[in-house]
């Protein structure tokens, strides 16, 4: 008889026992992250009542994926945008948390006892929350339409940048074992030249592959694509010297710039669920029970610091970012605990034996506790920010408001600072993509050309090519015009900044002239060889400036397509003095509201709200939405209201199609139905807007299936097909004898 092995018994138990332990853990209401901790407990080899997982390796092979998929899926819900967009407040909030959490737990290990090491990964552990957690907190607490959950979740997107920032960081302290200044600006230096080069890039080719691919991919082949990406980037980050993580989540930030970012993240979360899965379990059988109960003093000190320290320093980040005092009392509140990147963090220092034995257990252990305490912290939130409105003097209550209105006024970018900016962005961008060039095509070009190419020795060959290709970037770097209206006001009104715009200036083209001496530096041996680069740059940008002009307009414009792709995520206007804001909302699958028009659910008459935007499932967008529009399952609905008037219309948007309550102002029977048509049907080859649907059954198509592949919100142009599946929105009864007599079969 054949032997399975040992991989798939340890798969089949572990599975098992997981899905026993989290369906007991759902049963109870609580997170299945803890419920995968305690099986791995229970399948760990400090546990002997069930049996033993044989092949740890290949088991911590599998949770190392589980580490890249859940990274991807992070940087999915991530993107660089939803950092651009999330603001000073968010990022202040953020970077003054994980400084000051780091230096807390620093201090928590040196009083301890520990050594630096150990007290250096007990602060990164115990500075980054848990986005997971905190927002399935908020959702079932049904306060992630409310404005300080907004900031709550860019602070949570600040920091899981600074988490890989840190996990960066961590490893290159594990590997030199001392704190070197150098090593570690040689490290962000690199990690800042890879970043940039992999968004650059990256946002210029992925969504351009996707859009050009999109007819050829059904849900499988996406699914493969999407895959690829991630674990290509994975191994690319590893032979740039930086973790697997680092490239999973790069590429799933990418992949959230484009339309089928939404798309990606269903095919890809049965995969993360899955490898997750195996990555808790895998933390759980590292956990030794009898650590804990050796260490319980420690493990109560870690959760107390981290449910004392992190809100407080959430709240002083929140106040200095300008935040008044009730909002950011909430803010703190909801950011006290540790999650999976402190699992992730923990469990670097244990595979590269730079921590001690018993960090791991006690970083685990307090993030079970703080876990626990999530939901009534947050819970506590309000009461707590209306008590201390009460207690404080109302002379530093005007003081903060005072203060928050300042911090609005500084948060104004001027025309200085904008120019400022723009230069520097330039310069960062360019420098790096002609760095890449030279270190990376000219290389190449060597080997091309090999001896000889034209005459020419096959080295002076491949720095002529590498030349020519760096051409636009030089350009674009050291004379294209940036921000011309701010450049010439600054020029005209400010005479006092002439010397520092004409620096500027100067200073673009003496990076330019740095980036040609590389070049000569690797390809040529002659000295005249930068002037004469020099001056040909020269004469190129003069002779030949329109078509450089044209050619990276081109490029640009592609690239800010490319990013503008899709448009998405919380966002979010202070309409002060009036508590309002601009809040998502979604529609669910089975929500009574689908079908209804905007008159129809009356939702400013009865809740003093307003429709900003209607964003459909497919990307379409209905700006300013008309009162004949209906509402379609899974759109998304950007609404101006007050917390509370935001939540009421979150409640009636949540109510179930077959629940007992149905909206009152309905006048028909409105439905989503699902019917195929067959091969004989007569609406086999006719255009929607032919087929009588909207005129004779006042049906809407909400969508076509066809081949896998899903058709949202087609035109009126589009042509039925024999087997298609569509979906109509309108009066049940209606469009039930039109299709019956078209002979299409309801499904």
């Amino acid at each position: 008889m054949n032997q399975l092995p040992d991989l798939i018994s340890d798969l089949g138990l572990i599975l098992s026992v997981a899905a026993v332990v989290t369906l007991v853990f759902k049963k109870i209401r609580q997170p299945l992250v803890l419920g995968y901790i305690i099986a791995g407990v229970l399948v760990g080899p400090y546990v002997t009542i069930f049996p033993t997982v044989l092949d740890e390796r290949s088991i911590q092979i599998w949770s190392e994926l589980g580490v890249i998929f859940l990274l991807f899926s992070i940087g999915l819900e991530f993107s660089f945008k939803k950092v651009m967009k999330v603001g000073g407040t968010a990022g202040i909030t953020a970077l003054v948390t994980v400084g000051v959490m780091l230096a807390v737990g620093f201090l928590t290990g040196q009083l301890l006892g520990w050594n630096r090491m150990d007290s250096l990964f007990l602060g990164g552990i115990i500075s980054v929350s848990s986005t997971t957690i905190i927002v399935r907190a908020l959702d079932e607490l049904g306060l992630k339409s409310q404005a300080f959950a907004a900031v709550v979740v860019g602070v949570l997107v600040v920091e899981d940048v600074v988490a890989v920032l840190l996990l960066v960081l961590l490893s290159s302290l594990a590997v030199s074992q001392h704190f070197a200044g150098g090593a570690l600006l040689w490290e962000l230096g690199k990690l800042g030249f890879f970043l940039i080069l992999w968004f650059a890039a990256g946002v210029f080719l992925v969504p351009t592959l996707l859009v050009r691919m999109r007819k050829l991919m059904n849900d499988e082949t996406l699914l493969v694509v999407a895959v690829a990406l991630c674990l290509s980037m994975a191994v690319f980050a590893v032979r740039a010297g930086f973790s697997s993580a680092l490239g999973a989540f790069i590429m799933g930030a990418l992949l959230a710039e484009t339309v089928q970012a939404e798309r990606i993240d269903q095919l890809v979360k049965p995969v993360k669920d899955l490898f997750g899965a195996v990555f808790f379990v895998s933390v759980g059988m590292l956990l030794d029970p009898r650590m804990l109960v050796q260490y319980w003093p420690q493990v109560l000190l870690v959760s107390a610091v981290v449910i004392v320290f992190q809100p407080m320093s959430v709240m002083g980040g929140a106040l200095l970012a300008g935040e008044p005092l009730n909002r950011s009392v909430r803010i703190g509140m909801s950011l006290s605990q540790i999650g999976e990147f402190s699992f992730i963090i923990a469990t670097l220092g244990l595979t590269l034996e730079v921590t001690s034995g018993f960090l791991y257990p006690i970083a685990v252990a307090a993030s079970a506790v703080t876990t626990f305490t999530t939901p009534y912290m947050i819970g506590a939130s309000k009461p707590l920010s209306e008590r201390l409105q009460r207690l404080v003097p109302a002379r530093w209550l005007k003081k903060l408001e005072r203060y928050s209105h300042q911090a609005d006024q500084v948060k104004e970018t001027s025309a200085w600072r904008r120019l400022l900016r723009s230069y520097l962005l330039n310069m960062a961008v360019f420098s790096v993509l002609s760095l890449a060039v030279i270190l990376g095509a000219g290389p190449a070009f060597m080997v091309l050309f090999g001896g000889q190419v034209l005459g020419l020795n096959g080295k002076v060959a491949a720095g002529l090519a590498t030349f020519l290709l760096l051409l636009p970037f030089l350009w674009a770097m050291s004379l294209r015009r940036i921000e011309r209206k701010a450049y010439r006001q600054l020029w005209v009104n400010k005479r006092q900044l002439r010397g520092p715009l004409v620096m500027l200036e100067l200073l673009r083209l003496g990076a330019a002239v740095l980036m040609l001496a590389l070049l000569v530096n690797v390809f040529f041996s002659g000295r005249w060889a930068l002037t004469a680069l020099v001056a040909l740059t020269a004469l190129v940008a003069v002779f030949f400036r329109q078509r450089l002009y044209h050619f990276y307009l081109r490029m640009e414009e592609r690239f800010l397509r490319n990013l503008n792709q899709r448009e998405h995520s919380l966002r979010r206007t202070d309409l002060a003095p009036w508590d309002m804001h601009l809040a998502q909302l979604t529609v669910p699958v089975d929500s009574a509201a689908a079908g209804q028009s905007l008159k129809e659910l009356a939702l400013r008459e009865k809740h003093g709200v307003n429709i900003a935007m209607i964003e459909r499932a497919s990307g379409h967008t209905l700006p300013a939405p008309a009162a004949a529009d209906r509402l379609l399952p899974g759109d998304h609905v950007l609404v101006i209201g007050t917390d509370e008037q935001l939540t009421h219309v979150q409640e009636e948007l949540d109510i179930p199609r077959e629940g007992p309550v149905r909206p009152a102002t309905a006048k028909e029977d409105i439905r989503l139905k699902r019917f195929r048509i067959a091969p004989q049907s007569p609406l086999v080859g006719q255009r929607i807007h032919e087929s009588g649907l909207r005129a004779e059954a006042k049906a809407m198509v909400a969508g076509i299936e066809r081949g896998g592949q899903r058709i949202t919100n087609p035109p009126g142009t589009a042509v039925f097909e024999a087997n298609d599946i569509i979906w109509l929105v309108g009066n049940g009864e209606k469009i039930r004898a039109f299709m019956e007599s078209r002979k299409a079969i309801r499904e």
